[in-house]
């Protein structure tokens, strides 16, 4: 039998949703055939998958040491270079700005330097984060933004942080983010852009589609320019819903897409744009979050905004442009 006492970063969750995490390598079948086999127990007595569980409980597991060895992964943390830059951080979150070409997640090309792997780096050797301490959490993103996109990204340190910012997240409007880009043609006026896309499959990309297309997601995207000429337009964006893609598709869609943005933008004005500036990605920046209406555990960070200054590139092409 194995016991482990459930400690605070793991409460607060659904007793299923917690083994998989930490029976990682075991299909979900033969976790919920331990549920119905009575093999699990918490403070002496049997509960159901969707028990949450709470700080201090005791959990027991009819399974053999090696099986549950077999069944669990070991964590690593990778000793690498900090790329990002720290704007804010607390004992709960972490703001930190992404260089552009850094991943958030690993993919089938990189699977150990990405920004979530150099957090968890950086809390290390700050003697925030020790895996002899944890069963199953481990601090991370709660959005994500593209290889190529720069900017604030959110990392919650604990499990209360993590789970109160992915339900704003999910409501919308508690966390409001602002973007800046260059993009062609000239924008003067205030827009706010509705539209639909769908995922293509077996693609990172996604599609314009009519509002009655099976499978089509609604977005909505709002406008403000900054400056303009006849040729370019610096303009910050707001996202109302989060979808894949959205900046870059829903400015293509208007057409004026994003300077460098290989696949929606303008093949030759991108052309241009690389040979004068060597840019070979979309020029597009996530320079402002604001907690507007947050709750739970990060009800103290109300009307706090943290503003990410964009790069030297992004800073040269743009005196240059305008």
């Amino acid at each position: 039998m194995k016991q482990i006492v459930i400690k605070k970063n793991d409460a607060n969750q659904r007793i299923d949703k917690y083994l998989k995490k930490l029976l990682c390598r075991a299909p979900s079948s033969m976790i919920y055939k331990m549920f119905r086999k009575k093999d699990i127990k918490i403070n002496g007595k049997r509960v159901s998958e969707n028990y949450i569980l709470k700080e201090n409980d005791i959990l027991d597991m009819f399974l053999y040491e090696d099986k549950f060895l077999e069944y669990t992964q070991e964590k690593d943390i990778y000793h690498l270079k900090r790329e990002f830059k720290v704007l804010y951080e607390d004992e709960n979150i972490l703001i930190v700005n992404k260089p552009a070409g850094l991943l958030v997640h690993e993919d089938i090309h990189e699977s150990v330097n990405t920004l979530s792997n150099q957090v968890l780096s950086y809390l290390s050797e700050k003697g925030e984060l020790d895996l002899s301490r944890e069963n199953s959490f481990m601090p991370g993103p709660v959005h994500r933004l593209d290889r190529n996109t720069s900017g604030i990204v959110i990392f919650g340190k604990t499990m209360a942080a993590l789970q109160d910012l992915n339900e704003m997240m999910k409501k919308r409007h508690h966390i409001e983010k602002t973007y800046l880009t260059i993009c062609k043609g000239s924008l003067t006026k205030h827009q706010e852009l509705v539209g639909y896309v769908k995922k293509v499959e077996g693609e990172s990309r996604v599609r314009f589609v009519k509002k009655d297309t099976p499978g089509a997601l609604v977005m909505k995207t709002i406008i403000n320019p900054v400056k303009a000429n006849n040729r370019y337009s610096l303009i910050e964006v707001k996202l109302v819903t989060g979808r894949m893609h959205q900046i870059r598709i829903h400015l293509s869609s208007i057409d004026h897409p994003i300077i460098g943005d290989r696949k929606y933008g303008d093949f030759n004005l991108n052309k241009e744009i690389k040979n004068r500036f060597g840019l070979n990605h979309q020029l597009l920046h996530a320079y402002k979050i604001k907690f507007v209406d947050p709750f739970g555990s990060l009800n103290y960070l109300k009307d706090k905004e943290i503003i990410c200054d964009v790069s030297q590139t992004f800073k040269q092409i743009e005196k240059t442009l305008f």
